[in-house]
C-alpha cells in the first residue's frame, strides 16, 4: 500500500465548509483508506491506500460533497512526492519563523506562469521560487500583508493549496509514521 497525503482547500475557514476531522477520518476509512491521521482542522490527512492519487482526489471530493454538502478542492500526493517538495525548499536556511514560509502545492506544473506579474507584485522583503508543482513564498512581513500570496494562482494559471512551513513539517512527521 502507498502512503498518501491529502490536502483539502477551503474547509473550516470562517465557519464555512465545516468538516469535523473525526468525521473526515471516518469518511476516508469508508473509502478504503487505512491508518488515517489528520492534522489540525484545515483538512490535512495522511493514510495508506492501494489506489492512485488522481482517483483518490476525485473520490474524496465527491464523498465530502455527498456527506457534507460542499465539494472542496482535494489534492492527493504520494508521500514520496510530498517529501520531495519538502526537501526542495530553497529557503530552508533562511526560515527564522515557520509561519513566514508558505508552500503552494499545485495541481499541475504551470505551463505559462506570469513571472512578470509576480515580479511586479512581490514585496520588497519577499522571496519566491517556483519548482515543478510547488511554489515557495518567504514572506517575512507576514502572509496576510503579501500581495503576491493573494495572487499566486492567478499568476501561475493553476490551482493549488498553501500550507505554512509549520504545517508542512507536522504533516511530514505524520506521514513518516506510516512509512
Amino acid at each position: 500500500m502507498t502512503v498518501f497525503v491529502a490536502l483539502l482547500r477551503g474547509v473550516n475557514v470562517g465557519g464555512n465548509n465545516r468538516l469535523p476531522m473525526q468525521e473526515f477520518r471516518d469518511l476516508l476509512t469508508t473509502l478504503g483508506c487505512q491508518d488515517v491521521a489528520t492534522y489540525i482542522q484545515s483538512g490535512n490527512a495522511v493514510f495508506r491506500h492501494d489506489g492512485d492519487a488522481a482517483d483518490l482526489s476525485i473520490s474524496i471530493a465527491a464523498a465530502i460533497e455527498r456527506q457534507f454538502g460542499f465539494e472542496p478542492s482535494v489534492l492527493v500526493l504520494a508521500a514520496n512526492e510530498y517529501s520531495a517538495v519538502v526537501a526542495a525548499n530553497p529557503f530552508a536556511a533562511e526560515v527564522i519563523e515557520e509561519k513566514t514560509l508558505h508552500v503552494w502545492f499545485l495541481s499541475a506544473v504551470p505551463s505559462l506562469p506570469d513571472t512578470a506579474r509576480i515580479d511586479a507584485i512581490v514585496g520588497e522583503r519577499e522571496q519566491y521560487r517556483l519548482s515543478g508543482t510547488a511554489f515557495y513564498l518567504l514572506a517575512p512581513d507576514g502572509i496576510g500583508r503579501s500581495r503576491l500570496a493573494a495572487e499566486v494562482e492567478k499568476c501561475l494559471g493553476v490551482s493549488g493549496t498553501a500550507r505554512n512551513w509549520r504545517s508542512v513539517g507536522k504533516i511530514t512527521q505524520l506521514a513518516a509514521t506510516l512509512t
